[in-house]
């Protein structure tokens, strides 16, 4: 069950030199522009070649009934050859599924998509014939094991996969394809009709991520599960969870009841906050993974401790507990390095999340750890390493992992922004020659969290504006200097909730950045260009509202009519 009480909308205090102020969402209708369709996609896997598909450039009646040229999609395809007759979804479609449990769960959660918007039965079946095939072939290396094909022809829609991940992310192609309506709850029109070609596909990075922070303000299941749908129809596979910080501790340790139950009872402006049973957390974790995200816990250590130091005295070095604290500075708090109740603490903490999360990963934070002497964070974040090797966890945490020394496989996820030093650039860039593996989350280019001017209502602007071309117009493979192209394990999209309480929030301040990070993560570099991304992300408009989603209308995005 999950602890959630009303929320505060009160006014946030300080944090640092940041200053923060809540406000609610105030949304202005901008202009929606009509664009002319235009995508270029390139090769992106094995020998296969670039194309480059231009829809009729009308806009009448006629335009509209067209089926969705197939490389006009979000991410872009690594390649899309059209041609051939398109395929329509009638009442007499059936989703045709192989003999693996897998192939049919998939089949289950698009039949769950289509049913609604289009009225028709549309049964999950295995006997062979036309309609909508998925097929899973483990003996097609070349797709790896995100990678999938889609074909679609007069009789059928064939989506094949090596893996289940695979025929998931082919799936959500199939769902852009479509019209927008097919995303409402109630039937619509149609037809439902899908552009005769192939595409063929497979992601640039394995890792590619979007992280929510539960700990300033308290999302419920429910919240978390909508943005994991969000995340999950633009191809993302991890959900990095922020479960801990001064503000508020959101996971159940029955080792350590208090920092739940105590610690979880505070959010920034004074709200009751909330926490996760361990139920709840396991649920997040089943939903997830039903949408093929991996779950990142992250328990932020050693500094961004006030809610544990407020719920166990022991864990201070003097012994006394802080109050718990709902303002927004940060670098205040630390764990006490000298005492093993400390590394108890840890270890019981690291134990039991890890018990909870079958994924790979762990994230241990070590970032802004301000009142913790550089001798004092080094050796912590020594001993926190070995606990999370012990159980079996690959160490995750904030580039300032890299000022210690990181274990073998560690991953060091980089924050920095364009006035970062040039000596804490070279620190992370030289842990990455040496072996660490990096996540880029680049605070002025992947930050959610940041205005996109200076008339946002919502969010922080302590990394500067972040507009939609910003948060898009980088790469991953250059943007670190000194950084081995290899090292990069691929990229992450946090938002920090200082300012955000409810999904309405976190859409504004996601959508439509997040599609664009998710790009980066997805498409290969060829594809990368601005003036053809703006087009494809405006023609999402309609998708998004579709959804529910009150994206913000960025001028700087020729938005599709609705």
């Amino acid at each position: 069950m999950v602890r959630l009480l009303r929320r505060s909308t009160g006014v946030n205090p300080s944090k640092g030199t940041r200053l923060v102020r809540l406000h609610r969402t105030q949304r202005t209708a901008l202009p929606r522009l009509l664009g002319s369709l235009l995508l270029v996609t390139a090769a992106g896997i094995s020998s296969v070649g670039a194309t480059t598909e231009r829809p009729a450039a009308n806009s009448g009646p006629a335009a509209a009934a067209s089926p969705r040229p197939l490389g006009q999609i979000v991410p872009a395809p690594a390649e899309a050859k059209p041609g051939g007759s398109p395929y329509t979804i009638t009442a007499d479609t059936r989703i045709r599924v192989d003999g693996s449990g897998e192939a049919r769960r998939v089949g289950d959660y698009l039949a769950g998509v289509l049913r609604p918007s289009t009225g028709y039965p549309l049964p999950v079946t295995g006997d062979a014939g036309n309609g909508i095939r998925l097929r899973l072939d483990s003996h097609n290396g070349a797709l790896g094991a995100e990678g999938y094909s889609l074909k679609s022809s007069r009789g059928s829609v064939t989506i094949t996969a090596r893996g289940p991940a695979g025929l998931f992310h082919g799936v959500q192609t199939l769902r852009q394809l479509l019209p927008a309506d097919v995303e409402k709850k109630s039937p619509q029109k149609g037809p439902w009709t899908v552009a005769g070609g192939t595409v063929t596909d497979a992601p640039r990075y394995a890792y590619r991520s979007a992280m929510l922070d539960v700990s300033r303000h308290f999302f419920s299941v429910a919240e978390v599960k909508r943005y994991i749908d969000q995340l999950a129809l633009y191809k993302m596979n991890k959900l990095h969870l922020h479960l801990s910080d001064d503000q508020g501790w959101r996971i159940a340790i029955d080792s350590w009841p208090r920092l739940a139950t105590y610690g979880g009872q505070t959010e920034v402006g004074g709200g009751p906050g909330g926490y996760y049973t361990k139920s709840d957390y396991k649920e997040i974790v089943r939903y997830a993974s039903s949408r093929y995200l991996e779950v990142v816990p992250e328990i932020d250590l050693p500094g961004h401790t006030n809610a544990a130091l407020a719920s166990y005295a022991e864990l201070n070095c003097n012994g006394v507990a802080p109050p718990l604290y709902t303002g927004t500075n940060v670098g205040f708090s630390s764990l006490c390095v000298p005492k093993a109740v400390t590394y108890d603490f840890v270890d019981d903490v690291v134990r039991e999340l890890a018990a909870l999360t079958p994924g790979k990963y762990l994230h241990i934070g070590g970032d802004e750890a301000h009142s913790t002497s550089h001798e004092d964070y080094v050796a912590f974040m020594d001993k926190a390493q070995a606990i999370v090797g012990k159980y079996g966890k690959t160490v995750v945490g904030w580039h300032q992992l890299t000022g210690g020394t990181p274990v073998k496989g560690a991953v060091a996820q980089y924050w920095g922004y364009d006035q970062t030093g040039a000596a804490e650039r070279k620190q992370v860039a030289d842990a990455a020659v040496n072996g660490t593996k990096l996540v880029l989350s680049p605070a002025d280019r992947s930050y959610l969290d940041m205005k996109y001017d200076k008339d946002t209502k919502l969010g922080l602007a302590w990394a500067g504006y972040v507009s939609v071309q910003r948060s898009y117009d980088w790469n991953p493979a250059t943007y670190l200097a000194g950084a081995p192209e290899g090292s990069v394990l691929g990229v992450e999209a946090p938002l920090w909730s200082e300012t955000l309480t409810d999904s309405d929030e976190i859409e504004q301040m996601a959508f439509p950045r997040l599609p664009g990070v998710a790009e980066l993560g997805w498409s290969p570099a060829a594809t990368h260009d601005w003036d053809a991304y703006k087009v494809r992300l405006g023609a999402q408009g309609p998708r998004l509202s579709a959804l529910g989603v009150d994206y913000y209308r960025a001028p700087q995005v020729p938005w599709a009519a609705e």
